[in-house]
């Protein structure tokens, strides 16, 4: 286990993934690879796939047609994982909670396949580039 806290000390790769999103909180996530934010100074990059991943950081409403990839992709990522709901819609449904097509906010979605998933919750609509940084760094500190 302590191979396993020193490996999240250094840094953490993260996967993006939008499920139903308005694209509002992808904008925001994009900010942060700017010189402004700056993530990789902290450690903290960007992957292209969920196999490389320490994290997971989800965006946007999950609804029926995204519900499965979202499962999919959760499975790959390597456990122990944090997950990060960025976003009122990743954490509560947003304004669509009432909407047909939505399945429900990520946490509900994943007990499914793990009982206990390490979720972090950012909320805003967008949120801040701070406190999507800020969100990571706690949920490292939970691990």
């Amino acid at each position: 286990m302590d191979i396993l806290k020193k490996s999240f000390k250094k840094s953490i790769w993260i996967f993006h993934l939008s499920t139903a999103a308005c694209n509002g909180c992808d904008i925001e996530v994009l900010e942060l690879l700017t010189p402004r934010y700056d993530i990789e100074r902290f450690g903290i990059k960007l992957v292209g796939s969920p196999r490389h991943a320490d994290a997971l950081l989800v965006c946007g409403a999950i609804n029926a047609h995204s519900k499965p990839r979202l499962l999919e992709v959760y499975r790959q990522v390597p456990k122990p994982c944090l997950v990060v709901a960025f976003g009122s819609c990743a954490c509560s449904s947003g304004i669509f909670r009432e909407s047909y097509s939505i399945v429900g906010p990520l946490d509900k979605v994943l007990k499914e396949v793990d009982p206990n998933p390490n979720i972090v919750y950012i909320p805003g609509c967008p949120p801040k580039p701070e406190a999507m940084i800020e969100g990571i760094i706690m949920g490292l500190e939970a691990l």
